[in-house]
């Protein structure tokens, strides 16, 4: 008997949305595997770490965000040990490919179908700096979804981000730029922990967008402000990554405990 999975006949949002709830989480874990944060440069051993993190935090996250650049310096391997990830996280999470891709449309379709064909993702980050039609491939299946860059958590974002176009600050076009493209459900933003005016600003503009929230934890991001102004009126996940993937002795228990932890901080928050 063939059986449907009617996550997919969701919109991306509309799934996020009820993960959210159900979990009563606003978790994203971000997979940045990095050997030196582990003291060890074995794959092996950085391998069984990643499914450890994943193992200790299943019953907390909502979305696991594996970045790219973690596992592509590892040439072929490691994109094999990428699509081991997304298996073994499987399909009671969202996924999220940290690829930032962004180029040209046709380049842009060939991007969107190996992460969402070949791996597997659920969602994707995107650098919006060429234009919507690098954006559209990533936003023609309604159950497939992409946080694309609005203003983010670096330093230097500032550079180009908040430069005045129009009397306005250039993230705010791209906040616009964003919305209108949402004719799926499917698309959101990321917005950084570390700039809480813009965040705000953001999310005024853009009431029911998802919003992706790094920057809490290592990068000295406030929770509690990002959890408010994030879930005001839409889904704001918040990413923690060495926060929680390289935390304390590294031992199962001291991942889980830190998931915990930041998880029931924000049950606090928004109770």
């Amino acid at each position: 008997m063939f059986l449907v999975n009617y996550n997919y006949m969701l919109s991306f949002n509309s799934r996020l949305n009820g993960l959210v709830k159900q979990k009563r989480s606003w978790l994203c874990v971000g997979l940045d595997m990095n050997p030196e944060a582990l003291g060890d440069n074995d794959l092996s051993g950085l391998k069984d770490h990643s499914f450890k993190v994943i193992d200790a935090t299943r019953d907390l996250a909502v979305a696991y965000k594996p970045n790219f650049a973690f596992f592509e310096r590892w040439g072929a391997v490691g994109f094999a040990w990428l699509e081991e990830i997304v298996s073994y996280i499987g399909k009671e999470h969202i996924t999220i490919a940290d690829a930032k891709r962004g180029d040209i449309g046709n380049t842009a379709d060939q991007y969107a179908k190996s992460i969402f064909d070949h791996f597997g993702f659920d969602s994707v980050t995107l650098n919006p700096y060429m234009g919507s039609d690098s954006i559209l491939p990533f936003l023609n299946r309604k159950e497939k979804g992409a946080f694309i860059l609005c203003r983010t958590s670096n330093r230097s974002a500032k550079e180009l981000q908040d430069k005045m176009v129009d009397d306005e600050p250039f993230y705010l076009h791209v906040a616009r730029l964003i919305g209108g493209l949402n004719k799926n459900d499917n698309a959101g933003m990321v917005v950084g922990a570390t700039a809480p005016e813009e965040l705000q600003r953001i999310r005024d503009i853009a009431p029911q967008s998802p919003l992706l929230i790094p920057g809490v934890g290592a990068q000295g991001g406030d929770l509690s402000h990002s959890l408010r102004v994030g879930n005001q009126s839409g889904i704001g996940l918040i990413n923690v990554s060495r926060g929680i993937s390289f935390v304390g002795d590294m031992s199962e228990k001291s991942i889980h405990s830190a998931a915990a932890n930041y998880v029931e901080q924000m049950r606090e928050i928004l109770r």
